[in-house]
């Protein structure tokens, strides 16, 4: 069953958004993946959609709360397969000048597996370029699991409305004396078009486990509505931290 928690952090990403719109900063994204699976040899592949949503809104003084959460679908699963995952965060952060600190707590539910995730996050801004990274720890419930993750990000901004990325994540698994690490690297842009709110993705992930001989390629496309300012602005306002959360959950998406 999915918790009443992570349910309601996802859901209030979505209703609330539009409601805030005059008071805070966000966006809505829709999404297409396809993902390449090579597994000790043997090739798959997947196809994906998801559904995201993420705002921050200023609470009092250099406070700040930020909802976000997401909604995925998996096209190519078995009919007896629950094929959709949900995940959901709340952050709060506080700036300091041109650096934002906060902190996280959330979780995903993939088919029957919840995971909980709990961290601190940091974000500095030089001029054109973000800088974040970020640490989690988490936990799957009813397992005797504990991982560790830590995660950076680097977005350039050519112009206020076109941003570049590039991430790097790590994760490490202690499970039931199951032991091993998996990485994940991407790339990504996001371009809004002049005069309106509505901007195109685009992104790719490779994401392994080191032990099992196990990784994956992921190509994405999607459009994005964004309110309260144009990319920037959204970015430095804290709208964007789930997209640079740190945790397994970034790998599991990716395979």
């Amino acid at each position: 069953m999915k918790s009443l928690f992570l349910a309601t952090a996802a859901v209030a990403a979505f209703a609330a958004a539009p409601a805030l719109a005059q008071d805070g900063v966000g966006s809505i994204g829709v999404a297409y993946a396809n993902t390449e699976v090579d597994f000790a040899g043997l090739t798959a592949e997947g196809e994906g959609v998801a559904v995201d949503a993420g705002f921050a809104v200023p609470v009092a003084g250099d406070w700040t709360v930020t909802l976000d959460g997401a909604f995925a679908y998996n096209l190519d699963g078995a009919a007896n397969q629950d094929d959709t995952n949900v995940n959901g965060r709340v952050h709060a952060s506080r700036n300091f000048g041109d650096v934002r600190v906060g902190a996280f707590a959330g979780g995903a539910e993939v088919g029957d597996e919840q995971l909980w995730s709990f961290g601190a996050e940091a974000q500095t801004r030089l001029n054109k370029t973000t800088l974040t990274g970020s640490v989690a720890y988490e936990t799957i419930e009813g397992a005797d699991a504990d991982i560790w993750s830590v995660g950076a990000d680097a977005a350039y901004f050519i112009t206020p409305k076109f941003r570049v990325n590039g991430g790097l994540g790590w994760s490490t698994v202690d499970a039931g004396g199951l032991d091993t690490d998996g990485y994940a690297a991407n790339v990504g842009g996001e371009y809004q078009f002049a005069d309106t709110g509505i901007s195109l993705t685009a992104g790719y992930t490779h994401a392994e486990f080191e032990d099992f001989d196990l990784q994956a390629d992921t190509v994405m496309v999607g459009l994005r509505f964004s309110f309260g300012g144009d990319l920037q602005t959204r970015e430095r306002a804290g709208a964007d931290l789930g997209r640079t959360v740190a945790g397994i959950g970034a790998l599991a998406g990716a395979l």
